[in-house]
């Protein structure tokens, strides 16, 4: 099914109607074609502006949720079309010596407000891609890997206190760091991530957390593997911690390097389905009792050359573990 052949039947259906409307209506003359372009070209400000209220609303609260860079070219091309739809329609008010507002656009706004609330009590019928990614990621892996399971696994955080008392190291933060990259691209090692400049904090792979194996939708021994790095830094002590990758991204980065096979998913919003699915994840993780407080999202844009994912985690560890240094010093019990 190709939707933008959808969208265009259907936007073609409403100018009929329109159209129809407008000569069938007894009450409507068509002498001044000027006050109708005026009253049009107001209109259309009207709507444009309140669009744009409500994309901005969309972008501040996605950019508060993953703490994204704002990517001020790719906003400009997604709205380029109606920004000179809505220069047209200020030249016409301009030129023809109207007013931009009057009092009807208080009331316009309004009544936009009130038709559109239902919109948000109505529930969806579907569960858009991020979202159900985030239930997947959920149910399918951390459900798995984070609580004990009353049996053959210990848990998560216990799983780390195993590895500090082998490997004589302390993490001063026993969550697992979910990073979420901005290309979707997730490596296989995240030292790949570190940068040139051997000066500044960089990552290195250290042996992995003892293996989880369970039976799972008929796979007998499923193995679970949590990895473990030490980030490096210039005259301090190393800073263990567990990271990896959002799993699922990483499926959907190599879902779009082949659009050729995915038609379907050519004018899909990456970054509106990042922004779900970590809003979703956070929410799920929030009121799970076994997960709660031991899963913490990490955003990094990659495609920032003056961002370095080391000192990304290590100011998320200071956040979460203000006394780290002193922790990291202390000997595993």
């Amino acid at each position: 099914m190709n939707k933008k052949n959808d969208k265009l039947y259907i936007y073609a259906f409403e100018i009929f109607f329109a159209c129809g409307m407008s000569f069938g209506s007894q009450s409507v003359h068509f002498d001044n074609i000027q006050t109708w372009l005026v009253i049009v070209a107001r209109y259309i400000v009207y709507n444009l502006i309140i669009k744009g209220i409500h994309e901005s609303s969309v972008l501040g609260f996605n950019h508060f949720q993953t703490r994204s860079k704002l990517d001020f070219n790719k906003m400009y091309d997604q709205s380029k079309i109606f920004l000179m739809i809505f220069a047209g329609s200020i030249c016409v008010l301009v030129y023809s010596k109207q007013r931009v507002f009057d009092e009807g656009f208080l009331l316009f706004f309004i009544g936009h407000l009130i038709a559109k609330y239902p919109e948000i009590e109505q529930k969806s019928s579907t569960i858009n891609y991020g979202v159900g990614m985030a239930c997947s990621f959920f149910e399918g892996y951390l459900a798995h890997i984070i609580p004990s399971d009353g049996a053959r696994f210990v848990g998560f955080e216990e799983n780390i206190n195993i590895y500090e008392a082998k490997q004589g190291v302390v993490f001063p933060v026993k969550k697992l760091f979910i990073v979420i990259t901005k290309s979707l691209y997730c490596p296989p090692d995240l030292k790949q991530f570190n940068k040139k400049n051997q000066r500044l904090p960089y990552l290195e792979a250290c042996q992995s957390l003892e293996d989880v194996e369970k039976d799972v939708a008929g796979v007998k021994n499923r193995t679970y593997r949590n990895s473990a790095y030490k980030i490096y830094r210039a005259g301090r002590a190393p800073v263990y911690l567990a990271a990896e990758c959002a799993s699922p991204l990483h499926t959907l980065h190599r879902v779009l390097e082949r659009r050729a096979l995915h038609p379907e998913l050519l004018d899909i919003d990456t970054q509106e389905i990042v922004s779900d699915f970590c809003t979703m994840l956070r929410s799920i993780i929030s009121r799970s009792s076994d997960c709660r407080d031991k899963c913490e999202l990490v955003f990094y844009d990659d495609k920032d050359p003056n961002l370095n994912l080391a000192d990304i985690l290590l100011e998320k560890i200071r956040e979460l573990e203000p006394d780290f240094e002193n922790i990291i010093t202390i000997e595993p019990r």
